[in-house]
């Protein structure tokens, strides 16, 4: 096990690219990020995504969530919810 912030997962949704996800969370109600917090801004993969051992390809469709100290239980399904939906979403447009 690598170390890591309890507070913060990343997720890869292969061909969901990240910046779109952001984009419709954004709409959802939700603030995340993509790729890694030291490489906000920065156009490529970041180093710690690759050490992490995710692919260029991976990396570019990595969103990252962080949880606040006021996050409840409720929130994460409701966040949950929200990005099931546009993953179903997205998937239902590529077929």
């Amino acid at each position: 096990d690598l170390e890591r912030l309890p507070n913060t997962s990343c997720f890869v949704s292969p061909g969901w690219k990240g910046e779109t996800q952001v984009m419709q969370m954004d709409l959802a109600g939700f603030a995340v990020s993509s790729g890694s917090a030291c490489s906000s801004g920065k156009v490529k993969v970041p180093r710690v995504l690759r050490a992490m051992g995710l692919s260029d390809e991976q990396a570019e469709c990595a969103l990252r969530v962080s949880l606040g100290v006021e996050t409840t239980e409720e929130d994460v399904l409701r966040f949950c919810e929200a990005w099931l939906k546009q993953e179903r979403k997205t998937r239902d447009r590529a077929a």
